[in-house]
């Protein structure tokens, strides 16, 4: 890329988009294109491909997406399915129709079968059933990476598929309803060690920037806060499954800086002769390691400062058992991700409190 070149961000005020945008900003990037959803709905082919038409970016970022955790999936398949499909399907047309230089997709690491070998491989991919509960949102992410991979074979374009592990930081989704993992984590033990300290402004506060906060977690408060109540029910923080999941995270700004590290080079992902048909267009991109959720769970509640009960709830799911992807293939390019887990949670919090 260019520093002149008319980069696309689709979905930049997602987590993964915003940062993108920034980084290209802070990189000397100019010409960055964003438009709001008020003004572009991606689901709405003609207006997408008329975007395109006016604007013809140079380079696009796919970040777009309806995303959510286990709870999210489960509840609104269809929305899963169909809303990506439709966004990702007329993005990648409109791109291949006025033949943009370069495309990155985002698609997820749940593409891979729920039991294949760890660390995940790309190659993994349609090797196996994947896991149930987030079935729908894989299915459309893998026809993304299967369309990007036909433009490529058929039109000889340089569409590019990056597998993000676990992503949080700086202005994650904290809503408990549709949240991953890590930030329902940090709002869990937040509101908990408020009710602790008895403090009724704060969690009032906190409703007020992150939206409702569900019978069950007000339940799992306790009577803590009531003045008048004699036998007080202790705050306690209750968590899905059984803790013994493993998964890897990636701080959100490792993320975007590998996005731009592959878009950067594209002529040495893609050669300029026949080798660019079997050249590779799914990366996956990690930290390198895992942990596990209670492992995890002990870490956000010491940073937060929370000190009380964790219960396990074992009725809920707990998903795949492991997913740790193999991210040779990038760090074989010379990518390596730089803030650990402990300070990117710090971070993460610090900004969830401001």
């Amino acid at each position: 890329m260019d520093k002149d070149s008319k980069i696309y961000v689709a979905g930049h005020r997602g987590l993964v988009g915003r940062t993108v945008t920034h980084i290209l900003s802070d990189l000397g990037y100019g010409n960055i294109l964003i438009c709001a959803h008020t003004e572009l709905d991606l689901e709405e082919h003609d207006r997408v491909i008329e975007f395109f038409k006016k604007q013809r970016p140079d380079y696009v970022f796919l970040a777009a997406a309806k995303v959510g955790g286990i709870l999210a999936n489960n509840t609104y398949p269809v929305d899963f399915l169909l809303n990506n499909l439709k966004i990702q399907n007329n993005i990648i047309e409109a791109s291949l129709k006025y033949r943009v230089k370069g495309l990155l997709f985002l698609g997820s690491s749940c593409i891979y079968p729920k039991l294949a070998p760890q660390p995940l491989k790309e190659e993994y991919l349609l090797t196996g059933q994947l896991e149930p509960t987030n079935e729908p949102y894989a299915i459309a992410k893998i026809a993304g990476i299967k369309l990007c991979e036909a433009c490529n074979r058929q039109h000889k374009t340089r569409f590019l598929s990056v597998m993000p592990t676990n992503l949080y930081g700086p202005g994650d989704n904290y809503d408990l309803q549709t949240s991953h993992v890590l930030p329902a984590l940090i709002r869990k033990f937040h509101l908990a060690r408020l009710a602790f300290l008895r403090d009724a402004a704060g969690i009032k506060r906190d409703e007020e920037t992150y939206g409702n906060i569900p019978d069950d977690i007000k339940k799992s408060l306790g009577n803590y806060l009531d003045k008048g109540t004699a036998n007080k029910s202790f705050p306690k923080v209750i968590l899905w499954g059984t803790g013994t999941p493993r998964r890897e995270f990636l701080y959100v700004d490792d993320m975007a800086r590998a996005c731009v590290f592959l878009m950067q080079r594209m002529d040495r992902i893609f050669p300029l002769d026949d080798k660019a048909l079997n050249a590779p267009v799914l990366f996956n991109i990690g930290w390198g390691s895992d942990i596990s959720i209670k492992e995890l769970a002990d870490i956000v509640a010491g940073i937060v400062g929370y000190k009380g009960k964790i219960i396990w709830d074992i009725e809920k799911p707990d998903g795949t058992p492991q997913k740790l992807l193999d991210t040779s293939r990038l760090t074989d390019l010379g990518f390596q991700p730089e803030i650990n887990l402990k300070e990117g949670i710090r971070r993460a919090y610090n900004d969830y409190l401001e």
